[in-house]
């Protein structure tokens, strides 16, 4: 079944590339009219140019993500899609807590700000989707993940909150949580033996596409998702449950 988004207004955090770039383009596809942000001054070119309303942001700066979070109330978006997000891989004891906090700014503060920001209008409509793009690691972890795990795992928790709150306001809220995903940059981190390394580790024996992600994103942020609410979807071949 297609999603049919026209006349909806969607906010894709991240969106320029990756992940965040397919599910731009699936919410486009589906006839949203789609803003996306990304940390560069100017946005996509050509005609990608065309299809999204570019919104430059460095979400780790708190007071420009809280003026930003102002301008995200007044946009009235009907769809929210938390996927901006970053990473810092270190051993427990010698992290900075000033990286920390970086990681916890933009991983789950932003979040929660945006996810307030939208709220009045969705409430107002008694209509509305969001979509926490946490991470597998938001589901299980592993060693010198430990910011990237906290946010990923608060995200989760909040989530869970906002869905119990506002589902009789017809607003839905969930987490999509993306396993090893073949994107440009792990192919860039990884190279091609490190990816078949990684999928070696996983039960179908490959990488997940961005596209499948965009994908389950697009119907849970969509009319056709009904009764889905306050869930963690793991997309990752099986990987969570071996």
């Amino acid at each position: 079944m297609t999603a049919d988004l026209k006349q909806k207004k969607a906010l894709v955090t991240g969106g320029t590339r990756g992940i965040g770039k397919a599910i731009a383009g699936a919410l486009a596809d589906a006839g949203a009219q789609v803003s996306i942000t990304g940390t560069a001054a100017s946005g996509p070119a050509g005609e990608e140019h065309a299809r999204y309303e570019y919104l430059g942001i460095d979400f780790s700066d708190r007071k420009a993500t809280e003026a930003f979070a102002q301008e995200a109330r007044a946009g009235r978006y009907d769809i929210l899609i938390n996927n901006a997000g970053i990473n810092q891989i270190g051993a427990f004891a010698e992290l900075k807590f000033t990286d920390f906090d970086r990681i916890i700014e933009v991983n789950l503060r932003t979040p929660f700000l945006l996810c307030q920001a939208v709220l009045p209008h969705m409430q107002e409509r008694q209509w509305g989707r969001i979509v926490n793009i946490t991470s597998i690691f938001g589901i299980i972890s592993k060693e010198f993940r430990a910011p990237y795990s906290t946010s990923k795992f608060g995200l989760d928790g909040m989530t869970a909150a906002l869905a119990a709150e506002v589902a009789e306001s017809g607003i839905l809220a969930n987490c999509v949580a993306p396993g090893f995903t073949d994107t440009d940059l792990t192919r860039r981190v990884l190279g091609e033996d490190g990816i078949a390394e990684l999928a070696q580790r996983v039960p179908q024996r490959r990488l997940g596409r961005p596209e499948e992600v965009a994908s389950l994103v697009t119907f849970l942020a969509s009319p056709e998702n009904s009764y889905i609410s306050g869930q963690t979807i793991a997309i990752d071949g099986g990987f969570t449950r071996v």
